[in-house]
């Protein structure tokens, strides 16, 4: 009986360390480059997923791991919609419902370190609102202090304060507002890494590099491109902020038009893809959504939690499966 007993627990501890979750490297930031422990350079790529109110559907365990196992992604993202309020909208934004919001982003999260990935906490906001983002980065920092798998992306897109006459928000507007969420999630989490979006639609990164947030480690700001509409020059606007010392992560990107719309321009995102590639830069393609336009990767006919076949896959999902 003592034999058998011994037995017993032994096989119990094999089969607890077979369900422990994957463990991933703490990632910092030296000088333009994300490292990992080892000081290796590290090029993350992976996928978005869409807006959390839009797309709540997706939002779960078996969507993430799925496109970790079937479609090597190495890091997701979780774009938690902080305002959009339109007829599309199936719950209520983290605006109306903040409850809602963390539970998306937590969802997504848990299953990112399961899975043994990289996971982007995204505020998906174009506007200011400061109070809100300080309270949504404050919880989930203390929720998963210390967590390696998480990284903070704390605006999205900063767009325009006046749309009427596509007003937008400058440089010095976004760092105050970032210093503060950076403050928030600092005195909490000393050591993860922080993505700062940046001006017109995370493009304009060559502002940040000439006035860039300074007191913090582990920093690094937002590029995001649509190979349909941005092309070498804004390529130039990268390679100046890199000149300059800026950490670049390309959170967001697409093949088509910045719409969303459009055909796919192969040329142009294999442009940038290799770009990305020369300059060690981490990039997330846009977005596991099943809506009828050239960016959504999956057609309505895909499963929720996958897996998801061949003929799920839109022209542009097939595409980004092939290049991860």
């Amino acid at each position: 009986m003592k034999r058998i007993a011994l037995l017993f627990l032994a096989l119990m501890s094999v089969l607890s360390c077979c369900s422990r979750a994957p463990k991933v490297e703490r990632l910092h930031v030296e000088g333009t480059a994300l490292v990992n422990e080892s000081g290796e350079t590290v090029e993350l790529k992976g996928m978005s997923f869409g807006w959390n109110v839009l797309w709540p559907r997706f939002y779960n365990a078996g969507a993430v791991r799925h496109v970790v196992r079937d479609w090597d992604a190495e890091v997701v993202r979780a774009a938690i919609g902080v305002e959009i309020d339109d007829d599309e909208c199936q719950v209520q934004n983290y605006l109306k419902n903040p409850e809602f919001g963390k539970q998306s982003a937590c969802t997504i999260v848990d299953a990112a370190i399961e899975n043994g990935v990289y996971v982007l906490v995204d505020w998906h906001a174009h506007g200011l609102h400061t109070e809100a983002a300080v309270e949504f980065f404050t919880y989930m920092a203390s929720k998963y202090k210390g967590v390696p798998n998480v990284i903070y992306e704390i605006w999205n897109e900063p767009s325009y304060k006046d749309h009427v006459n596509q007003i937008d928000y400058t440089w010095a507007e976004i760092k105050e507002y970032s210093e503060q969420v950076i403050a928030a999630i600092r005195a909490i989490e000393k050591d993860a890494v922080i993505i700062v979006g940046t001006p017109r639609w995370s493009q304009n990164v060559d502002d940040a590099a000439d006035d860039p947030i300074l007191g913090y480690d582990n920093l690094m700001y937002t590029l995001h491109f649509y190979a349909g509409t941005h092309k070498e020059w804004l390529r130039q606007k990268g390679d100046y902020a890199i000149s300059k010392g800026l950490a670049l992560f390309v959170t967001e990107c697409g093949g088509m038009n910045a719409d969303g719309q459009g055909p796919i321009d192969v040329e142009s995102t294999d442009a940038w893809i290799e770009w990305m590639d020369e300059n060690d830069i981490s990039h997330i393609f846009w977005s596991i959504s099943d809506k009828k336009e050239t960016c959504s990767m999956l057609y309505p006919s895909a499963a929720s939690e996958g897996p998801w076949r061949a003929e799920d896959l839109s022209p542009w999902g097939t595409f980004v499966k092939e290049k991860l």
